[in-house]
C-alpha cells in the first residue's frame, strides 16, 4: 500500500512537539519485549486492559445522522478488572490483536532498546534506528465519550477527521467485528479521563462537545507502507539538519550529539543480521503469522531454495488444468529471491497473499488460519504448477494377485511418476503401504499410496479417561469410584468389560449401567454396541452389581426424599426434596412393605454412622442386668452378620419410613405402600419404583454425603491447569501405524462380499522422502467442540531414526533424519500466534517471529508449541 498521505502527516511536527505530550498506539508484544528487558529503567507502571467490542449504534450527539449514513467507525472499550495478573504472567499479546497505549517518553525508551539490541557491539553508542521507524508513525484522531455503562469508553473514528488512507488503515486495525482486540493503557490517560469531572482527557485532548473529547493517537508499528520497506523513501517528508540525515525527537537540536535521536538509512531495528543471507523476516499483514511461519520453513528447505533461486520458470506447466498457470510458483519464487537477497529488510508478502487468496479463497481476508493447511495447499499448488508431465497418461492399478510387495510398490510408484513429476515429488513425496481386511470374508486389499506429509495423532487424543461409580446391591460395601482409560472409538460393551476387570467382578455377577441426573435414573446403557461418544464428560454414571441368577426377578429402584423447613413471611412450612443416588436391588419375595423396607435398609447399611451403632450398644448394656450378660453378648455377636443388623434396624426405623409407589421420575406419589397390601406388578413391567420419605431423626443416623457426591465422567476445572503431558515422537508414530477399524462414515466396499463393511486398516511407511514433513495433530474439530492439545512432544533434533518403522528393507536410502525447521503455534483455538524455528548452519538456530529474527538456543527448540516438524535426510557415509 502507499505511504501516509502528505496532507495528513508532516514529519517535521515530531521535532517541534514534546514527546511526553503524545500518546502512542503500538503492538503490545513490541512494547512488552522492551519493557520486560528495561528492568532498571522501568517505572513499574501496570497497564489497564480494555476489551474492544462492536458498538451496535453510536450514542453521541450525532446519533441519528450517524445511524443513517454509517460512515464512522465505532466501538466500545470495556475495562477488564482481572487482566493485570495475566499481563504480568505473560499470558497476553500472543494473538497479534493486543495493543498498548504508551506515552512519548515510554515510546522513545522502547524504540531505543529495540535499536540498541540490534546494534550492540558496534562502536557507536548513539540512539540510531531505521528511517522506517519514523515513517512508521502516523496520527489518527479518535473521539471518546463515556456511556452509561460503568468502566467503559465509547470510541468513534470519523472519516472527516482523518485522511482517507489513514481511515482505511484504522478500519483494518480496529476491526473488532472479526476478532477480539484488547488495548493495554500504560500511559494513564484513560484513567485521567474517567477521573476528570470536566471530561478533559489530557493536554493533547481538546473539548469537542458536552459528551466528547478528541484524542490524537500516534500509530506506530502498524503501517502498511511499502515505500519505506522497499527502500523507496519519500525524501520530502524527512527534514535534514546540517547536511546530515538525522532528526531530533526529544526537542534538542540536530547537532549529532549522543543525546539526539538520529535516523539513518540503514535498517538497525527491522533487519535481523546485516549481511546474513536468509535471515530476513516477513511482515505481518494482519493475522498472516500462520502464512509467515510455513513460508519461512519452506524458504529454508535446501533443495527448494536452490531450485527457486535458479531458472525454475522454464518448468512452469501452463497447460495443467489442475495448476494455477504458474502464478503461485512465480509468486513463491519471487518471495524466495527477496528473502535470500543480500542485506534484505523484512519483506511484505502482499503479492503472494493476493495470489493465495485468489486461488484459495479460504485464506482470503485477515482471519487466523492453520499453518499446516496452508502448507498442504502450497505444496500441492507448487507441484501442479511445476509438473513436468504435460500430458498425463491413464493408468489403472492392478490387483496384487499374490505378487511380492516390492514389485507391487514399484509398479504403483512408476504409475505415480508417470502422472506426477516435479521438484516437490523429488524432494517431499514418499509412499505408504495401506492394508485393508474385510471383517466378514477376510479379503485383504493392499495398495501403495503417495504422501506429502505425515499427520501423527497424539496418543492422548485416541484414549479417554472415564470415572464411574460401582454400587453393590447386597449392602456389603459403600460406593466405589473407578477410573479407567478407554479408546474414544470404543463401545459400551468395551466399557463394561474394562469396568468389570477394574472392580474384580465375579463370574456370577453382572453390571447394570445407568446415568443419574437430578437424583434419578434417566437412562440405562443396555445396548452393547452404542458408541462411547454418546457419553459426555459431564455425565454421571453408576454401575449396579447384580447377581446373574436373579435376572428374572423384578428390579426395585429406591429414590429418597427428605423434609426441608422453609420460612415464608414468617410462617414455617416444610417441603419434600429429593436427594442422593437411587439404590437398586432385585426383589426375591412378595412386594409388600415389610420386604421392601428390609431390602431398602439392607442397601443403606454401609452408610450407617458408627456413632449410632455405639449408642445402640450402650443402650443395650445399660438396660441389661447381670443375668442378661449372656443374652447381650449373643446379641452383639449376631449384629456382626448382615441379616441380623438389618433386623435390628428394622425394628427401630421401619415404622417411621414412608414408602410410596411412584413413577420413573420420582415426583408423583401414586399411593402409599401399606403393610397388608402387596404391590401388584404389571405383566409387562419388571421394574418397581419406590419413593422413600425420610423423617429428620432417621437422616441423622446415616452418612448420606457419599450418596450426594457422584463424580462426573471427566472433571476439568475451569481455572485449573492440567499437568503437562509428555509423549515421544516415536510413540506418536506407533499410534499412527497401529491397526484400527474404519469409522462408520468410512465404510470400505469389499469386492468379494459386494457390500460396504467396517474394515480394519493398517498403514506402513514404505518409501521415505528426502524432506520429511511431520504434522502433529494438536487441533481436534467436531460439531460442537474445538480443542487444542498442549502435549509436549519430545522429538529428536539430530537423529530421527525411522529404520524400525519402515516396511521395505531392500534398497532403501538412509532412514535417519535431522531437524531443520519447526512451525510453532502459541495460544488457543481460533487465534494464537505462529512462529518458526529454523536451523541456519552449524549449531545456530533462529526464531522467525514475523518481521523479527532472533538467535535462539538449541535447548529452546523443543516446546509444547511445536506443530509441524521439518526433517531432512542424513546421508550415511
Amino acid at each position: 500500500m502507499d505511504g501516509p498521505a502528505e496532507d495528513s502527516y508532516d514529519s517535521t511536527r515530531l521535532a517541534e512537539l514534546d514527546s511526553e505530550q503524545r500518546v502512542y498506539f503500538v503492538p503490545y508484544r513490541w512494547w512488552k519485549d522492551a519493557h520486560d528487558s528495561m528492568s532498571g529503567e522501568s517505572n513499574g507502571k501496570r497497564g489497564i486492559a480494555y476489551a474492544a467490542s462492536p458498538a451496535s449504534s453510536y450514542g453521541g450527539p450525532m446519533k441519528i445522522i450517524n445511524n443513517i449514513f454509517g460512515s464512522d467507525l465505532a466501538f466500545n472499550l470495556r475495562r477488564e478488572e482481572n487482566s493485570t495478573q495475566d499481563c504480568e504472567n505473560g499470558e497476553v499479546g500472543v494473538s497479534g490483536r493486543d495493543f498498548a497505549l504508551v506515552s512519548g517518553e515510554m515510546w522513545v525508551q522502547a524504540l531505543k532498546w529495540h535499536s540498541d539490541s540490534k546494534v550492540a557491539g558496534k562502536e557507536s553508542r548513539s540512539f540510531s534506528a531505521a528511517e522506517d521507524d519514523m515513517f512508521d508513525v502516523y496520527p489518527l484522531q479518535l473521539k471518546l465519550s463515556v456511556p452509561r455503562e460503568a468502566n467503559s469508553l465509547a470510541v468513534r473514528i470519523s472519516k472527516k477527521d482523518n485522511a482517507a488512507e489513514l481511515f482505511k488503515r484504522a478500519c483494518k486495525i480496529f476491526s473488532v467485528d472479526i476478532e477480539l482486540m484488547r488495548i493495554w493503557d500504560f500511559s494513564g490517560q484513560t484513567t485521567l479521563f474517567f477521573l476528570n469531572d470536566n471530561n478533559r482527557f489530557s493536554k493533547d485532548g481538546s473539548r469537542m462537545s458536552d459528551h466528547e473529547v478528541v484524542l490524537e493517537l500516534q500509530i506506530y508499528g502498524l503501517s502498511d507502507s511499502t515505500k519505506c520497506r522497499e527502500g523507496k523513501k519519500d525524501e520530502k517528508g524527512l527534514p535534514y539538519c546540517n547536511g546530515t540525515n538525522s532528526i531530533t525527537i526529544n526537542g534538542s537540536m540536530c547537532n549529532g550529539s549522543s543525546d539526539s535521536f538520529r535516523i539513518y538509512t540503514s535498517s538497525a531495528y527491522q533487519s535481523s543480521e546485516a549481511g546474513s543471507l536468509g535471515l530476513t523476516g516477513l511482515q505481518n499483514l494482519g493475522n498472516t503469522c500462520f502464512m509467515n511461519s510455513s513460508l519461512q520453513c519452506l524458504a529454508h528447505t535446501p533443495k527448494l531454495v536452490d531450485y527457486f533461486l535458479g531458472d525454475f520458470a522454464r518448468e512452469i506447466n501452463h497447460e495443467n488444468p489442475l495448476g494455477m498457470d504458474g502464478e503461485i510458483a512465480l509468486a513463491f519464487g519471487d518471495l524466495i529471491r527477496k528473502l535470500w537477497a543480500p542485506g534484505a529488510s523484512p519483506v511484505a508478502p502482499r503479492t503472494f497473499k493476493s495470489k493465495l487468496a485468489r486461488f484459495a479463497p479460504q485464506f482470503s481476508g485477515y482471519n487466523q488460519h492453520d499453518s499446516q493447511e496452508l502448507l498442504a495447499f502450497l505444496l500441492d499448488g507448487l507441484h501442479e504448477d511445476l509438473n513436468r508431465v504435460r500430458c498425463k497418461p491413464y493408468v489403472e492399478a492392478k490387483d496384487t494377485d499374490g505378487r511380492p510387495d516390492e514389485d507391487v510398490a514399484d509398479e504403483y510408484w512408476r504409475y505415480h511418476l508417470a502422472r506426477n513429476d516435479s521438484v516437490i515429488v523429488d524432494v517431499c513425496q514418499g509412499q505408504y503401504k495401506s492394508t485393508l481386511v474385510c471383517p466378514v470374508c477376510k479379503k485383504v486389499s493392499i495398495t501403495f499410496d503417495p504422501f506429502m506429509y505425515v499427520s501423527l495423532p497424539l496418543p492422548s487424543t485416541t484414549m479417554r479417561t472415564m470415572t464411574l461409580t460401582v454400587i453393590t446391591t447386597d449392602g456389603s460395601t459403600r460406593l466405589s469410584p473407578y477410573t479407567i482409560t478407554m479408546p474414544k472409538s470404543g463401545k459400551c460393551h468395551d466399557l463394561i468389560q474394562a469396568l468389570s476387570t477394574a472392580c474384580s467382578l465375579g463370574d456370577d455377577e453382572t453390571l447394570l449401567l445407568a446415568e443419574i441426573y437430578n437424583n434419578r435414573i434417566i437412562r440405562y446403557l443396555e445396548e452393547p454396541t452404542d458408541s462411547l461418544v454418546l457419553i459426555r464428560d459431564e455425565d454421571r454414571l453408576v454401575a449396579y452389581r447384580l447377581a446373574k441368577d436373579s435376572e428374572n426377578l423384578p428390579l426395585v429402584v429406591f429414590m429418597h426424599q427428605r423434609k426441608e423447613e422453609q420460612s415464608i413471611l414468617g410462617n414455617s412450612s416444610g417441603c419434600w426434596k429429593s436427594f442422593g443416588i437411587p439404590l437398586v436391588a432385585r426383589l426375591s419375595g412378595q412386594a409388600d412393605r415389610s420386604n421392601l423396607c428390609s431390602l431398602y435398609l439392607r442397601l443403606l447399611n454401609p452408610f450407617r454412622n458408627p456413632s449410632q451403632d455405639a449408642a445402640n450398644e450402650n443402650d443395650c448394656s445399660e438396660s441389661s442386668g447381670p443375668e442378661d450378660a449372656t443374652t447381650a453378648e449373643d446379641a452383639l455377636s449376631s449384629r456382626m452378620s448382615n441379616n441380623s443388623d438389618v433386623k435390628r434396624i428394622n425394628s427401630t426405623s421401619d415404622s417411621e419410613l414412608k414408602l410410596y409407589l411412584t413413577d420413573e421420575k420420582g415426583i408423583t406419589k401414586i399411593c402409599e405402600i401399606q403393610t397388608s397390601e402387596p404391590v401388584v406388578l404389571a405383566e409387562m413391567s419388571r421394574q418397581l419404583h419406590v419413593l422413600v420419605c425420610w423423617p429428620e431423626n432417621q437422616i441423622k443416623k446415616y452418612n448420606t454425603s457419599p450418596l450426594s457426591s457422584l463424580p462426573e465422567i471427566f472433571k476439568t476445572g475451569f481455572f485449573s491447569k492440567k499437568a503437562q503431558e509428555t509423549v515421544s515422537l516415536y510413540k506418536c508414530l506407533e499410534a499412527f501405524l497401529t491397526e484400527e477399524p474404519l469409522g462408520p462414515e468410512d465404510m470400505w466396499y469389499c469386492p468379494t462380499c459386494k457390500e460396504h463393511h467396517q474394515a480394519s486398516k493398517k498403514l506402513d511407511l514404505w518409501r521415505l522422502p528426502e524432506i520429511l514433513v511431520i504434522h502433529l495433530k494438536r487441533f481436534s474439530y467436531s460439531r460442537f467442540l474445538k480443542n487444542k492439545l498442549e502435549t509436549y512432544v519430545d522429538f529428536p533434533i539430530d537423529d530421527l531414526d525411522l529404520s524400525p518403522y519402515i516396511a521395505c528393507k531392500n534398497g532403501q536410502s538412509s532412514c535417519r533424519y535431522m531437524l531443520y525447521a519447526v512451525s510453532n503455534h502459541y495460544g488457543s483455538m481460533g487465534g494464537g500466534h505462529y512462529t518458526a524455528f529454523v536451523h541456519h548452519g552449524g549449531n545456530r538456530w533462529y526464531d522467525f517471529d514475523d518481521s523479527h529474527v532472533y538467535p535462539i538456543g538449541l535447548e529452546k527448540i523443543k516446546t509444547s508449541a511445536a506443530y509441524v516438524l521439518f526433517y531432512r535426510r542424513v546421508i550415511e557415509v
